[in-house]
């Protein structure tokens, strides 16, 4: 079950006896490909990344759960968007296939990212329709189908599925964010498209597990989650998906992409998160 694509993704089988659950982080990718041209300074691209998120995340496969994660930059093509939804003012031609456009393309954000933030462009030309094409084939697709992929097994196996979809947030919002600039976040939010993409018990029990290890919780606010937890998430039919945002306070200094002391106490606390998640799974199975 373990693979890996050099440059694209990894997903690490489990070490411990299976269980259940998914996790994957599609944004914590540093492996720039050579043909991402961005004229932006890089400190500013690198905003995009969710940095070490992989490595909070790290013992997932120690308590039986698959890890995929994706060594590409989020700014060259985001995983966790869908492949219609794209951005045409950054094309030099007009895009052969369905367009449709989300919230986040109108922002610069969306399959390919055209701003990485409010007036500031990524490249100094237009993208070739074939450049995009060639994005999505070789990174986006594989990494889309290989998560569909585990966690299709997953269930077919076990009657049921846990997926978590792992990220991290800036401390304050800014001009692009749901809620406006200048809020200060709460420590984690939980997003699972208001209800629609994991029964509420999960949620609810996330949230308790990471209040009750001492952080701020909200839900659906004001990150509900977005492409990949809508692909997976079908509560009805034993497919739960819910997305987890950590605050960069909390283990990182966003300027300058180095941990802060606060990492190691943040990483053993998502271990013992971890766990938990993957008790709860087995559990929910045992008992079907």
């Amino acid at each position: 079950m373990n693979r890996r694509i050099p440059g694209v993704l990894t997903l690490e089988a489990p070490t411990a006896p299976e269980v259940p659950v998914v996790f994957d982080s599609p944004h914590s990718g540093t492996v720039y490909p050579d043909d991402f041209d961005y004229a932006a300074p890089e400190h500013v691209v690198r905003t995009g990344e969710d940095t070490y998120v992989e490595e909070l995340y790290a013992a997932a496969p120690r308590f039986g759960a698959a890890f995929l994660t994706a060594h590409f930059p989020r700014a060259y093509i985001d995983a966790n968007r869908a492949t219609a939804d794209i951005d045409q003012e950054l094309l030099d031609a007009p895009w052969p296939g369905p367009v449709t456009p989300s919230v986040k393309t109108t922002s610069g954000i969306g399959l390919i990212w055209r701003l990485v933030r409010p007036g500031c462009p990524i490249y100094t030309r237009k993208l070739t329709v074939a450049e995009v094409k060639t994005r999505i084939d070789t990174y986006h697709q594989p990494y889309q189908q290989t998560l569909m992929e585990t966690v299709n097994r997953a269930h077919r196996r076990f009657g049921g599925v846990w997926h978590v979809n792992c990220h991290s947030m800036p401390a304050v919002s800014d001009e692009r964010s749901p809620e406006g600039a200048g809020i200060r976040r709460a420590d984690f939010v939980l997003g699972n498209l208001d209800g629609t993409t994991c029964g509420p018990d999960f949620i609810a029990f996330v949230a308790g597990e990471i209040r009750a290890l001492g952080y701020r919780v909200a839900l659906n606010d004001p990150f509900k989650g977005v492409e990949l937890v809508r692909m997976v998430g079908a509560p009805a039919k034993g497919r739960h998906s819910l997305q987890i945002e950590i605050n960069r306070d909390l283990f990182l200094d966003d300027a300058t992409k180095v941990k802060t002391a606060g990492f190691g106490k943040l990483k053993a606390d998502i271990t013992t998160l971890i766990g938990r998640i993957c008790d709860f799974a087995k559990e929910r199975t045992k008992a079907a």
